[in-house]
C-alpha cells in the first residue's frame, strides 16, 4: 500500500467520527464544504460506531479522522482496520475519551481545539468574576422583592471589583486565558500550580502562593484544575473554610474536584458564595439543598463551546487540518507525556 506523505499538493482522506448530535451541531454546512475542499471526505452518515462492516471499510482508506463529542474509542482494534491513518484531529476538548495508548504506540499525531474551547470558559469565569464581585446576583434579587433602590450611598465597602484579589486554581489553558482577560481590571491575581515556577508566575503577571494562601487571601477563587485521581477534592474542607466570609468559590472545571460536602455547609451556613458549572454529580438530586441555596448559583455546564461557538472548534479543526496537509505540523499538537496533566 503506497501511503503519501503530507506535503505540498497532499490531500488526505477523510472521514467524520463523532456523534450524529455532535456532527450537526460543531460541522455546520460551511465548515464542511470547507473540510470538502481540504481533503476526500468520506460520506456521511458520521461514524458513531466503528465496528460496523461500512466503518471498517472506511477506514481501510482514511490517512485522517476527523473526531468529536461521543466518538468511539481508537483501540488496537480499529487501529488494525485503519492501516493508513496517521493523523486526528478533535473538534473538541479532552481527548481521554477516544485517543487510545494504542494510538500513541502507532505515532498517530492528535491535534485538539481545546484551546478554541477555552475561550467562552473563560470569558464566562471573568463575567461571573465581575458579576459576583459587584454583588449583581444577590442586590437583583433584592430589588425585585423590595421594587425600591434604597440608599446606594450605604453600599457596603466588601462590594465592587477596584482592587480585588483573585485566586486562579491551576494555570491550565483556561486557566491562563482567564488571567489574560483579567489584565486590564484593577484586580490582583493569585496562582497556584505546583508546576509553575515564581519566573513563570511573573511572566504571566500573577504572584504564586501555596493553595492556603490562595484560599485565606482571596476574595474570589476559580477553579481550573482537571479531574484526576490526585486532584478529586482537591478543593478540600480546610481549604473552603479558610476562604474569607462572603468569598466566592467559582467551579468550571469538574464537580469532584471540590468537596462538594464541605462547600454545601459554607454556602448554607452563608459564609460563601458559589458560582457552579459543574457539580458532582451532573446534574445534582433534584432535592439537593444547593438548588435552593440563596448564595449558589448553578448553571448546567453551560461555560464551554455551545451555539455560534461550536463554529470556532470547526475553525481550529480546519485550520489544523490544512496545516497537517501541508507537512506543517499541529499548531495545537496533545502530547502523551501531556496527558497527565490535560483534563
Amino acid at each position: 500500500m503506497t501511503v503519501h506523505a503530507p506535503g505540498p499538493g497532499f490531500r488526505p482522506r477523510a472521514a467524520v467520527a463523532m456523534s450524529e448530535d455532535a456532527a450537526s451541531a460543531v460541522l455546520d454546512p460551511e465548515s464542511l464544504a470547507a473540510f470538502r475542499a481540504l481533503c476526500d471526505l468520506a460520506p456521511f452518515p458520521v461514524l458513531d460506531d466503528l465496528s460496523t462492516p461500512r466503518a471498517r471499510s472506511l477506514l481501510a482508506d482514511t490517512d485522517l479522522l476527523i473526531t468529536g463529542w461521543g466518538c468511539p474509542p481508537l483501540d488496537a482494534e480499529v487501529l488494525r482496520a485503519a492501516p493508513r491513518l496517521r493523523a486526528v484531529v478533535h473538534t473538541a476538548g479532552s481527548v481521554r475519551g477516544h485517543v487510545t495508548d494504542a494510538c500513541w504506540e502507532r505515532g498517530i499525531e492528535v491535534s485538539s481545539a481545546a484551546a478554541a474551547n477555552a475561550v467562552p470558559v473563560a470569558e464566562y469565569t471573568l463575567g461571573m468574576i465581575l458579576l459576583t464581585g459587584k454583588g449583581v446576583l444577590e442586590r437583583a434579587r433584592d430589588y425585585r422583592v423590595s421594587r425600591t433602590r434604597g440608599n446606594w450611598l450605604r453600599t457596603p465597602r466588601t462590594v465592587g471589583n477596584y482592587h480585588r484579589t483573585v485566586g486562579i486554581l491551576s494555570a491550565s489553558l483556561i486557566g491562563r486565558r482567564v488571567i489574560e482577560l483579567l489584565r486590564p481590571h484593577d484586580i490582583h491575581v493569585l496562582l497556584h500550580d505546583p508546576y509553575v515556577g515564581d519566573a513563570d508566575a511573573a511572566a504571566l503577571g500573577v504572584e504564586r502562593v501555596e493553595p492556603a494562601e490562595l484560599f485565606a487571601r482571596c476574595d474570589t477563587v476559580s477553579v481550573h484544575t482537571p479531574l484526576l485521581p490526585a486532584t478529586r477534592h482537591l478543593v478540600s474542607r480546610e481549604l473552603i473554610d479558610a476562604m474569607p466570609h462572603g468569598a466566592v468559590l467559582i467551579n468550571t472545571s469538574r464537580g469532584a474536584v471540590v468537596d462538594q460536602e464541605a462547600l454545601t455547609d459554607a454556602v448554607l451556613a452563608g459564609r460563601v458564595r458559589a458560582v457552579l458549572d459543574v457539580t458532582d454529580p451532573e446534574a445534582l438530586p433534584p432535592e439537593h439543598p444547593l438548588w435552593d441555596a440563596e448564595h449558589a448559583l448553578i448553571t448546567p455546564h453551560l461555560a464551554g463551546s455551545e451555539g455560534n461557538e461550536w463554529r470556532r472548534l470547526a475553525d481550529l479543526a480546519l485550520s489544523e487540518t490544512a496545516r497537517w496537509a501541508s507537512g506543517a505540523g499541529f499548531l495545537h499538537p496533545v502530547r502523551r507525556e501531556r496527558l497527565a496533566f490535560l483534563a
